[in-house]
């Protein structure tokens, strides 16, 4: 079964269902209500070589924001559930990924220690049905709940839905470099002795 997990999430706000395995090889079955989010997590998951079904029912006669940051919350909890102890995994990961006119370069260490510094300029409010400024929530979310140092920066763009599907997928190839296991490694990565 690979490093997997299940995570369930209920407030008033969303009802999340999330199954994730970090040893997959890029099967989705999503569902969120918001189309733009549903594409952007497939990309995620085919480009990470991650398997992920997801059922989120959430209060979008409100508006996205609560499906979308509750959704990066419950992610980044599965990551660092499937993670374990971070035995032998190379902890640190970076891509640079061009699309078109749009080049968008993603830093992470799974150190535990959450931070996000995020550099992403968009010339719209929506993509879809998704307020581009959700983004940045999302990957807020993941980061301080799989408690990960995240950077994305946005090397050059035009397009909106390039930027936001170049920052996607170099968060995809960035992980799963983290995530990988090497032989090299005894115990964890770390003069500390863990990565909590």
């Amino acid at each position: 079964m690979g490093r997997s997990t299940e995570v369930n999430r209920k407030t008033k706000e969303t009802d999340i269902s999330l199954e994730f395995n970090l040893d997959g090889s890029g099967k989705a079955q999503i569902e969120t209500g918001i189309g733009f989010f549903n594409h952007m997590l497939d990309s995620f998951i085919r480009h990470g070589f991650f398997d992920l079904k997801l059922v989120v029912k959430g209060d979008l006669y409100v508006d996205s924001h609560h499906t979308v940051e509750d959704t990066g919350i419950v992610l980044g909890q599965a990551i660092k559930s499937a993670l374990g102890d971070k035995q032998g995994i190379k902890r640190y990961g970076s891509f640079i990924l061009p699309m078109d006119e749009t080049l968008v370069l993603c830093a992470i260490d799974l150190s535990g220690r959450p931070y996000l510094v995020y550099d992403l300029e968009f010339s719209s409010d929506k993509v879809g049905y998704m307020e581009t400024e959700l983004v940045r929530e999302f990957f807020y979310a993941i980061s301080y709940s799989a408690g990960m140092n995240l950077h994305i920066k946005m090397l050059s763009g035009g397009n909106d839905h390039h930027i936001i599907e170049a920052a996607f997928k170099a968060f995809a190839k960035a992980l799963d470099d983290a995530c990988s296991m090497d032989e090299r490694i005894q115990g964890v990565l770390s003069t500390k002795g863990t990565i909590d």
